[in-house]
């Protein structure tokens, strides 16, 4: 089994410019997602995909391996579409690993590459189980519900399912899942996936992997223990520090 870990990487950001160069404690946001990556037992290759000079160069100042790919893409799946074309060696898998998640736990990468030991596996991604009322009814954070055989039924911002009890009883109730957002895709299904147009479900959600459901292709969900980090404003950089100075 031979897998590629992609590290999807843009400059631009609406509420977060330059965040992949922003430095933590030390080292880049990118610096930090690349050496953690590179720590997966199960990657063969790791990547830096971006769009951008600035990206480029300092990935190969700290001793990176980075290309550079087209400005047009909408999402980081595409990126990786690409990447995947460039680099154009045959990968059985590709790992589409978030380069906004300076914490991200190898152990995660691991277990996601996991799942293509299974022939039948198409896509694969993973899901924490919700403790708290505010992560639950968080429409930044998307919550899943699985098949009896660990298969994403759907993915909403919407708590899933709805339960007719007060809501603060929810999780009394039901074991609540949030998406952990990386993905693996087995290669060919990649290539696929990229030539697929959005969906009405992921337009309504703004949810790329609705497009996959709707268009038939299985996703299957492995459930960690580890719950990363998206840094999508400066503020989110304040949990990310709690953390590393927690050691």
């Amino acid at each position: 089994m031979k897998i590629l870990g992609i590290i999807p990487s843009r400059y631009s950001s609406s509420r977060f410019p330059g965040k992949p160069l922003v430095e933590i404690q030390g080292k880049s946001m990118i610096q930090r997602v690349y050496e953690r990556s590179k720590a997966s037992k199960s990657l063969d290759r790791v990547v830096v995909a971006t769009d951008d000079e600035r990206i480029l160069e300092h990935v190969l100042g700290f001793g990176g391996e980075v290309i550079m790919t087209s400005s047009e893409h909408q999402s980081g799946t595409d990126r990786c579409v690409e990447a995947l074309d460039i680099l154009g060696e045959d990968y059985d898998a590709v790992i589409n690993i978030q380069g906004d998640e300076p914490i991200i736990n190898p152990a995660q990468l691991d277990l996601l590459s996991f799942c293509f030991n299974d022939d039948n596996c198409e896509v694969a991604t993973l899901a924490v189980k919700i403790k708290s009322q505010d992560i639950l009814f968080d429409a930044s954070k998307i919550k899943l519900i699985l098949d009896d055989s660990n298969q994403a039924l759907y993915f909403s911002r919407h708590p899933i399912p709805y339960q007719a009890r007060p809501a603060e009883e929810w999780l009394d109730h039901y074991g609540y899942l949030k998406h952990v957002g990386i993905y693996g895709f087995r290669s060919d299904i990649l290539k696929e996936i990229g030539k697929i147009p959005p969906s009405q479900l992921e337009l309504a959600e703004s949810l790329e992997q609705l497009r996959w459901l709707e268009n038939g292709y299985t996703i299957q969900v492995k459930i960690t223990e580890f719950d990363s980090i998206s840094v999508d404003i400066p503020k989110d950089l304040d949990r990310v520090l709690t953390i590393l100075n927690q050691g």
